[in-house]
Parts: structure tokens; sequence; C-alpha cells
């Protein structure tokens, strides 16, 4: 029997959750599901950063940028925008993948991506009620489940994400995709996502201060971006540090999606050096281009990667790493072949026993 899913997520723009919501509604709308996605749609956008397979029916509601509001009440209107044009009548399975789709679409099916400790008040409350109030809950590793058990006494499900890795590993091959990125960035380690703390941009610039001392003419790259956060301080605190080390650094922004394969496949290392995660999509795109990757050294990233990439503590055991993934890289085929053992076919079949489960469950 065909179920009826509504899948809930914040924004429109290319971030780790968005990116999951699109890959796992396309995956189950192909095993015959009746799958809307339901988001946000900021800054003006009309759509999603990619096409979305027309067997998702996609719902976008408007909502305006405030320039000048805080954070805080930014959370309090996405929610309560959302909340005012999501209706769950004639769904089976409400499934939201953050902290502001959930509290916007109680009773729900929440998957927890990674947990946060956040200082602002309306922010802080909204992701308690997050991981509380959902039906059930799922988290894309075992890792992030331990901390939910340890936290809170609750047991999630453990659903790994999937991977496009024959998309990244054709990226590989793409020689006028990667040359185009070659002759306007040249040599480069690569950074995806904000400028922000989770993503220990700093520690990532610190870093290749001393590996570009090491190996002078390598650029750092950061690409992507959209955040709901004000993260202005700790940018501006950034770029000074960026001027008084003299890293030889380039801010793109957003790539469009169908330029982002042959923007990794063509970087000599990928810095993963966020300080929480719930899995690591970005680290295992790289993988399967075969492009190797220095990972902060945390149990959800050894959970997931293994023995297929370099782990640091902190930005000399970066410098390290990138130096030792650039001068002896860890062979491309073990992360390719890990890569390809995550596909969003599977992810999309455990998500189907789990809500046939909790729909059995009532």
């Amino acid at each position: 029997m065909t179920v009826r899913i509504a899948l809930l997520t914040y924004s429109t723009k290319p971030r780790g959750g968005v990116v999951h919501t699109l890959a796992l509604a396309e995956a189950l709308a192909a095993r015959g599901e009746d799958v809307h996605v339901w988001t946000l749609s900021r800054g003006g956008d009309t759509a999603f950063f990619r096409p979305v397979d027309p067997r998702v029916q996609v719902h976008t509601v408007p909502f305006g940028d405030r320039p000048d509001e805080e954070v805080g009440q930014r959370i309090v209107r996405s929610i309560e925008t959302l909340r005012s044009a999501f209706s769950p009548d004639g769904y089976d399975v409400v499934h939201a993948q953050d902290c502001i789709s959930a509290n916007a679409a109680f009773p729900c099916v929440r998957t927890i991506h990674h947990l946060d400790t956040f200082t602002t008040p309306q922010l802080a409350a909204c992701h308690e009620r997050a991981v509380v109030e959902p039906t059930a809950r799922i988290c894309v590793s075992g890792a992030v489940a331990q901390e939910v058990r340890d936290g809170w006494g609750l047991v999630p499900t453990v659903i790994p994400n999937g991977v496009d890795a024959a998309r990244f590993a054709a990226a590989s091959h793409d020689v006028s995709g990667r040359e185009h990125w070659r002759s306007r960035l040249g040599t480069y380690v690569l950074a995806l996502g904000g400028i922000e703390p989770r993503k220990g941009s700093i520690d990532l610039l610190e870093a290749m201060s001393k590996v570009q001392a090491h190996r002078p003419g390598l650029r750092l790259v950061f690409a992507g971006g959209e955040t709901l956060f004000d993260y202005r301080d700790y940018r501006q605190a950034f770029e000074r540090r960026a001027a008084e080390l003299r890293v030889d650094l380039e801010v793109i922004g957003v790539v469009p999606d169908p330029e982002l394969p042959s923007l990794v496949a063509e970087a000599a290392t990928l810095g993963f050096v966020s300080t929480k995660e719930g899995f690591g999509l970005a680290a295992m795109e790289a993988l399967a281009a075969g492009v190797p990757v220095v990972a902060r050294d945390l149990p959800v990233l050894r959970e997931v990667f293994g023995d297929t990439v370099v782990y640091a503590t902190n930005a000399t055991a970066i410098a390290a790493g990138i130096i030792n993934q650039l001068e002896i890289p860890i062979h491309p085929g073990l992360g390719q072949e890990l890569a390809a053992g995550y596909t969003w076919d599977a992810a999309a079949a455990a998500h189907q026993q789990f809500y046939a489960a909790h729909l059995a469950a009532g």
C-alpha cells in the first residue's frame, strides 16, 4: 500500500539537511511512495537549489527577509510561518528534518542529524522541543543516537545517509569541469559550508597558514553558505585572522549544483573539520570523487569513515594531516568503495520499514 509522506525542511538552500531531504524524497518516490516536500522559501526563492524529481510534490512557503531581525525572532517567525501553511491532514507520515520544521509540524517523526548547544533562548527551546516531543526519532549515525540516549534517555532508530557516489565519481573524469575550477582557483584545499563556528572555519584557516608556509601556491577555498543564524562576529574574526596570517584565501559562496561535483573533484584535499556532525555527507561525496579528506577527530566521523580519512584534533594536527594527504594520500579506492556502499535507495528502504512499524504502533 502506498504511504502518503510529508517531509519538511527549513530552507531551499543547499545545506546538508536540505540535500538529505530531497535525496530521500526522490528515493522514496522511486520506490512508489506518495511524497510531498514542504519548505520555507527564503530570499525570494520559488524552488529548491536544484531540480527535484517530478514524482515528488514540492510545496514552498514564502518567507520574506527582514534584515534587522534578530535570530530569535527569525526562528519564531519561521516556525509560525511554516505552521500556518502546513496541514498534516491527509498524510500518513509527517517527517521533519530539523528543529524548525519539527516545531511547526508536531506531532511528527523527526530526524536528528546532529545535536547543538544554543544560547539564543528561542533557538535553545526549539532544539529541546524537537528532541523531546516527536512521536519517533531517526539519527543518521550511531554516535548521535548515543548522544540522544545519554542526554534524554530516548532511543532513536539509526538509518545512515545515502550518497550520490556515481555523480561525484563521474566528476573525477570531467576534464572540462575540473579545468574550469583549476584555471579559476589554481591548486586548492576545499571547505564546504558557511564560515561558522560549527564548521571549525578558523581552525582550518590557522592550519592553512602553516600548510602554505610549506606549500606556497596552495589556496584555501570556501564554498557554500546560507544559514539562519547570525555569525557576523565569527565571520569578522575569521577575516581579521586571515589578514593577519596572510592566508591565500578565496570565498566563492554558493556554487550552482551542476558545478559542485567538479569543484569537489578538482580539490587537492577536502578540509572537513566541523566540531559537530551527524554523518559527514560532504566528506563522503569527496571520497566518492577520489579526493583525500582531513576530518575532525569525532566519534561520529570515526564511525562513518573508519580508516579512509586522516583525523586531526586542532589546527597544528589539521595542517600536518593536509600535508600528509598531499604528499602520501590514503589510497582513493578505499574511500570510493566506502561511498558506493551508502545508497539513497537503501536509506529509503529503511525509512519504509521504519514508517510501517511506526504506523503499526499507532
